[in-house]
């Protein structure tokens, strides 16, 4: 990414997009206090107790109402709730780092939350045995999305029905960090 945007040019509604693991909850919340924006997780808005999925007319209001007005950076790439708030986006910023750097962070950061027993939402936390062993396994699921994430971002910013959105492609974590640091810095 060769020029940064300013904060007016980043508008004041954005999307973080990317593989499970890439960092977008990290990102998306780094961005957010930086603009001074809301950071809306779509996972926090849809996983209940148990790893119970919230019905469509649930995850759907929550988010509406997340998202109502403007100033808020929404992290996740659920494609049915697009047509929630992408009308009144300004920007999507995916970030499209290599597979293996993402398999590391996913990785890691599993065993990492298993180990320490971190809540993530709704009291859930996450399982070794899941990760590994489960249809249902994060890391199954971070390496069979890779490239239809990829696929997806290209196809959404060539879509002329985007034409009003600002795309991004953050590729390295340096480069994802400079872009935060830019925007700290621009007043």
């Amino acid at each position: 990414m060769s020029d940064i945007p300013s904060r007016t040019k980043l508008g004041t509604c954005i999307n973080v997009r990317g593989t499970s693991g890439s960092g977008k909850t990290t990102f998306a919340g780094d961005l957010a206090r930086i603009l001074n924006f809301r950071h809306v997780e779509l996972d926090s808005l849809f996983w209940g107790p148990n790893w119970t999925e919230s019905p469509d007319e649930i995850f759907f209001a929550r988010i509406t109402e997340a998202t109502a007005g403007v100033g808020w950076v929404v992290d996740g790439n659920y494609t049915r709730t697009r047509s929630l708030y992408w009308p009144r986006l300004n920007t999507v910023i995916f970030l499209d780092y290599p597979r293996w750097f993402v398999m590391w962070r996913v990785i890691s950061r599993t065993f990492r939350r298993s180990l320490r027993g971190v809540e993530l939402w709704q009291g859930n936390r996450e399982r070794l045995s899941n990760a590994l062993f489960s249809k249902d396994s994060i890391f199954r699921w971070s390496w069979n999305t890779y490239a239809r994430r990829r696929a997806q971002f290209t196809e959404l910013e060539g879509d002329p029905a985007n034409a009003h959105i600002h795309f991004i492609r953050l590729q390295t974590p340096q480069e994802a960090r400079r872009f935060l640091q830019s925007l700290a810095h621009d007043t």
